[in-house]
């Protein structure tokens, strides 16, 4: 095995030798390294001293268009990285990368996806025995490296590829379970049980792509502009192009017929699809992009809106009033991902936060401020446009409870799809509507629709005033009427008839929550997120 000089700066020695299945030169970075995969055949090799052994064969990597590369290097806290190998995983809702980081210092680290974003973390030594598998649920506080700790995600994943170099034997064999915890100081812990025994235990915080100095991930327009061809497709349903604009999207909506298409599984082949009802277009078109401060201490970045979100609470009773509420998904490129709300109190902003409050009753505590409880319920969503980082599904439900403190917002959300379940806390502040219309360049007439408390005026009213009137008006009857009536219960309704006690009968079944009045202050889980 032919060695030679690190880069400068590192106290390790390159390691490369030949493939043992094709011949091809398999380099390791790191000593600690004793696995890597071929970059040629795919072999999964193990070193033993000085000689190399194939093990096995990885699967080819599922093309997701992630904007990291092997190769690409960076810097935390003034410790230079490189990252040297990469293992994609597989669950219910999609595929998500976690990339084996190599420090100069000779540490090993690992940069993963975390609901649109990025976590970077380190495997730790467990002194105590950890949580049994079977015995995690989402919303246990257990007490793990001596810390404690709220499970956020239990899901059951498959290791679909790995690629480059690994400190870890990959296990490619079969499925397992891996457990998100988080804690009340902002951090993100893994139980991992893909390896007989004790379970890997990683802990890392997030991080922005922007603030690690990465060198190797091209910005070039054209090269962009390559890769988004790349995951052009057509409409299942209409046959209309569908441009897909971001790296992250999992699904989108056709322009056209407004059917949302699945791309979580990938753009070859069946595209997993459902057709909604058609709306009416958000105030704030998709595409716009407005300068706004979400947050006191944050600068005003231009977000652009990529998505839109109708969502209403499902009623426990058919005769109860329904609260509605509609999110826009922002997107800045090294910002990542926030929500803009617009609900019946108002409008506000949120973005999901890595942590979790510490609660105590109906009480939380984030960032050493205190929050009171205000609703629990349940969501559904009506209506979408746009392009989303996470999996949607036809009247997709979420569970929710908002926390007030001044004009802070805090969300505790809850996805659940089959055996898995996620808790995303989100956090964020209320905006005056003012202030959204004028970030967004809006018309005045655009402008006048946002308030909450637009009503019919006396006597000489102007006929724009009126006309807006009664849009806001068909606006909310067309979402309750989708809130109420959808289609779990729509074969019934068209046989016997809203009115129909059978009817009434499904939709109470089918009907959950209990609050009244408000909006959600949380944003919209992806389902999935960091492993």
């Amino acid at each position: 095995m032919a060695t030679e000089p690190s880069p400068p700066g590192s106290p390790q020695r390159r390691y490369r030798a030949a493939c043992p299945n094709c011949g091809a030169p398999v380099e390791f970075r790191s000593a600690a390294s004793a696995f890597a995969v071929c970059g040629f055949c795919r072999s999964t090799i193990v070193r033993e001293g000085q000689a190399l052994r194939k093990i096995g064969e990885s699967a080819e990597l599922f093309d997701d268009h992630t904007p990291l590369q092997l190769g690409v290097s960076g810097s935390v806290q003034g410790d230079g990285f490189t990252l040297v190998g990469r293992l994609q995983y597989r669950y219910a809702q999609g595929t998500w990368n976690e990339w084996h980081a190599f420090f100069d210092n000779g540490r090993s680290g690992w940069l993963s996806e975390d609901n649109g974003a990025y976590v970077l973390g380190f495997d730790e030594p467990l002194a105590e025995a950890p949580p049994l598998q079977e015995k995690l649920f989402v919303g246990m506080t257990p007490t793990v490296g001596g810390k404690r700790w709220s499970v956020a995600s239990v899901t059951t994943a498959r290791l679909i590829a790995a690629q480059g170099e690994l400190p870890g034997e990959p296990n490619t064999k079969g499925a397992f379970v891996v457990a998100d915890l988080r804690s009340a100081g902002g951090e993100v812990g893994t139980l991992d049980y893909s390896r007989s025994g004790q379970p890997v235990w990683s802990v890392g915080r997030s991080v922005v792509l922007d603030e690690l100095k990465l060198a190797g991930v091209s910005d070039d327009t054209e090269q962009t502009a390559k890769t988004m061809a790349g995951r052009a497709v057509e409409c299942p349903n209409c046959g209309a192009s569908l441009e897909v604009t971001l790296a992250t999207t999992q699904s989108i909506v056709c322009s056209q017929c407004r059917s949302v298409i699945d791309l979580s599984q990938g753009v070859g082949g069946d595209l997993h699809h459902y057709q909604q009802m058609n709306s009416l277009e958000p105030l704030i078109p998709l595409g716009t992009v407005g300068h706004i401060r979400l947050g006191k201490k944050a600068p005003a970045r231009p977000w652009q809106v990529v998505g839109y979100v109708e969502r209403c609470e499902l009623p426990e009773d058919s005769d109860d009033e329904v609260s509605y509420w509609r999110e826009y998904l922002l997107y800045h490129r090294t910002a990542g991902f926030a929500f803009l709300i617009d609900a019946e109190d108002g409008w506000s902003w949120s973005a999901p936060i890595t942590g979790a409050p510490e609660q105590s009753g109906d009480k939380v505590k984030y960032q050493d401020v205190g929050y009171r409880k205000l609703y629990t319920y349940t969501g559904q969503v009506t209506y979408v446009l746009g392009e989303f980082y996470w999996q949607l599904e036809r009247e997709q439900k979420t569970y929710n409870t908002d926390y007030q403190s001044g004009t802070k917002r805090l969300n505790r959300e809850e996805t659940r799809s089959g055996p898995d379940s996620e808790v995303v806390w989100s956090a964020g502040e209320t905006l005056d509507a003012t202030e959204v219309a004028k970030a967004f360049k809006l018309a005045p007439d655009q402008a006048q629709a946002m308030a909450r408390d637009v009503t019919p005026s006396a006597g000489g009213s102007s006929m724009i005033g009126k006309v807006i009137f009664w849009m806001v008006v068909v606006i909310v009857l067309l979402m309750i009427f989708r809130c109420s009536s959808g289609d779990n219960c729509s074969d019934i309704r068209s046989t016997y008839g809203s009115a129909s006690q059978e009817y009434q009968s499904c939709v109470r079944s089918n009907s959950s929550g209990s609050r009244s009045g408000g909006g959600s202050f949380g944003g919209f889980s992806s389902g999935g997120g960091h492993k």
